[in-house]
C-alpha cells in the first residue's frame, strides 16, 4: 500500500572508493579498462553534483544490460558520415557514456576547424547526465551542449497519458576555473528517476510532478508505471522543447524515436534500447577572442549576482553554482548516497559477487 513519507538513511562513501567500485563492476563485464574507468567517472561525477537520479545508483541495471546483451561490452562508436562541421555516430549499443564521450569530442574537433561542430548519435541507451558532456567542451575553452530522447514519459497539454520522453538538455559556458556555467535539466517538471525514488522509499510527490491515467494530476509516484506521466515543463514550452530535442536527437540521426524507443529500466534488458542523442560545440575563439567573451560573460555574471534580492534571499544563483559546492564538499568529505542508491550498488556487488563498495 502506498505510504505517506518513509526515510531511508544515506551513507557515505569516499569519491575514489565509489570509482573504484564502479570501475571494477564495469570490467567484471567485459569493459575495457579505458571503457570502465570513463563511463565510472561520468557516474561518479554526477553523484558529487547531488544529483543521484542519474548517478551510480543507476549502474546495476546498465551491468544487467551489459550481462545479457542489451548493452555490448565490447562495442565501439564509430562515425560513419560527416561533413566540415557535423558527424553522425552509430554507437553500436555500447554503453552509452563510451558513445558520448566519443560523440561529443568529435564534436568539439569540427568546431576545431569549422568554429563549430555538430555531432548526431544513433542505436546508443540511457546517457545519465547530459551536463557531464557539455562540461567537455567547457572544460576545453568552448561552449558545450548535450541533448538526447528517451521513451515517452510525460504528457503534452491535452493529453492522458505519455506522448514524448523526458528528453534532457544541458549546456556548459566556460566561466570561472572549473566551474563553468552549467545547466542541465529534463524538460518534464522533474526527471523520471526522482518519481521513481520516491515511489521505492514510499513518499508522496508534490502536486504538478505527474498526473494519472486519466490525465489528472496525482501525488502518488506509482501511477508513472500505471498510465501516468509525467507534467512538461512549463506547460506547452516544455513540450515544444522536448519536441525540438527529439527532432534533433531521434528523427534527424535515425535513432529509435518516441515509441520505438526502448526503456533501459524497464523493458527486456537484452534489447537494445536505441536511443539518440545530439552534441554541438562552440568555439568561442573562433567568434570572438577569449579575453573579450569571458570579459563580457563575466559582466552579465556580475549584474544577475547583484540583482536587488526577494526578502529572505541571501544569494542570487547562477546555473551550476550548486552542484560545484556540492561537488568540492563531496571531494573534501565523502557523498552522502541515498539509501536506495546505496541499495543499489550493495546489490549490485552481490549479483556480480564483488566485494561491496566501503559505505558509512
Amino acid at each position: 500500500m502506498f505510504r505517506e513519507v518513509i526515510t531511508t538513511a544515506e551513507m557515505r562513501i569516499t569519491a575514489d572508493d565509489l570509482n573504484g567500485f564502479a570501475t571494477e563492476a564495469l570490467r567484471q563485464v567485459g569493459l575495457s579498462e579505458a571503457d570502465a574507468t570513463l563511463a565510472a567517472d561520468v557516474l561518479v561525477t554526477t553523484d558529487t553534483w547531488g544529483v543521484f537520479t542519474h548517478g551510480t545508483k543507476n549502474l546495476r541495471g546498465y551491468v544487467r544490460r551489459l550481462r545479457v546483451g542489451g548493452l555490448l561490452a565490447a562495442s565501439q562508436p564509430h562515425v560513419i558520415r560527416e561533413g566540415p562541421a557535423w558527424a553522425m555516430v552509430d554507437g553500436g549499443s555500447a554503453l552509452a557514456m563510451r558513445t558520448s564521450v566519443f560523440a561529443m569530442r568529435a564534436a568539439m574537433a569540427k568546431a576545431r576547424s569549422a568554429g563549430i561542430g555538430f555531432a548526431g548519435v544513433r542505436n546508443s541507451c540511457h546517457f545519465g547526465a547530459a551536463g557531464y558532456y557539455a562540461k567537455l567542451a567547457a572544460d576545453e575553452g568552448m561552449i558545450g551542449l548535450a541533448m538526447a530522447n528517451d521513451i515517452p514519459s510525460v504528457t503534452v497539454p491535452g493529453a492522458a497519458g505519455p506522448v514524448l520522453g523526458s528528453n534532457p538538455l544541458a549546456y556548459a559556458i566556460p566561466h570561472l576555473p572549473g566551474r563553468p556555467i552549467l545547466l542541465d535539466m529534463a524538460t518534464s517538471t522533474v526527471a523520471g528517476g526522482k518519481v521513481f525514488a520516491a515511489a521505492v522509499c514510499g513518499q508522496a510527490i508534490p502536486s504538478g510532478w505527474l498526473t494519472d491515467e486519466n490525465g489528472q494530476p496525482t501525488t502518488d509516484p506509482n501511477k508513472l508505471t500505471r498510465g501516468g506521466a509525467l507534467t512538461p515543463m512549463a506547460g506547452h514550452k516544455g513540450t515544444g522543447l522536448a519536441l525540438l530535442i527529439e527532432t534533433l536527437a531521434g528523427v534527424l540521426t535515425g535513432a529509435a524515436t518516441t515509441w520505438q524507443v526502448v526503456s533501459w529500466s524497464l523493458h527486456d534488458p537484452s534489447l537494445p534500447t536505441g536511443h539518440g542523442a545530439m552534441f554541438i560545440a562552440i568555439d568561442i575563439k573562433a567568434m570572438l577572442p577569449g579575453g573579450e567573451f569571458q570579459a563580457r560573460l563575466s559582466r552579465v555574471a556580475e549584474e544577475i549576482r547583484a540583482a536587488p534580492k526577494a526578502q529572505g534571499v541571501e544569494r542570487i544563483l547562477l546555473p551550476g553554482d550548486l552542484e560545484w559546492e556540492r561537488r568540492e564538499q563531496a571531494l573534501a568529505e565523502g557523498i552522502n548516497l541515498p539509501g536506495d542508491a546505496a541499495e543499489s550498488l550493495l546489490g549490485l556487488a552481490a549479483d556480480l559477487g564483488i566485494n561491496p563498495p566501503i559505505l558509512r
